[in-house]
């Protein structure tokens, strides 16, 4: 599945699987992220990011200024993301698709008044 399509008032939806027992270090990292990467992540044009962890499964939601795909390939790009991917490495199970995709959760159901 590709990124789903984005709408500036709803965020984008995914999720990670850690390996079993790696959410504490997971936390930590996350509690002192790197300087370069909320750079990184601003210069993208990510806003909104948000990360929930429940046991070993992470969700996280997100919106950009100027699209997803252009988001994805500043990070792409750059030597400092994957520094910070290469750090993490030990700590995901799963965290893409067959296709290399983030797994993307479809909107199941919605209710506004």
């Amino acid at each position: 599945m590709t990124a789903p399509v984005e709408r500036r008032e709803e965020p984008l939806v995914f999720l990670y699987r850690l390996k079993p027992g790696m959410g504490p270090e997971y936390d930590r990292a996350h509690r002192a992220v790197w300087p370069e990467i909320i750079a990184l992540l601003d210069e993208a044009g990510f806003c909104d990011y948000r990360i929930w962890r429940r046991g070993d499964l992470v969700v996280s939601s997100l919106r950009t200024k100027w699209g997803y795909d252009h988001a994805a390939r500043i990070c792409a790009a750059s030597a400092i993301q994957a520094k910070w991917t290469a750090s993490m490495s030990h700590i995901f199970d799963e965290i893409v698709d067959a296709n290399g995709e983030p797994l993307w959760l479809d909107l199941v159901f919605e209710h506004r008044t």
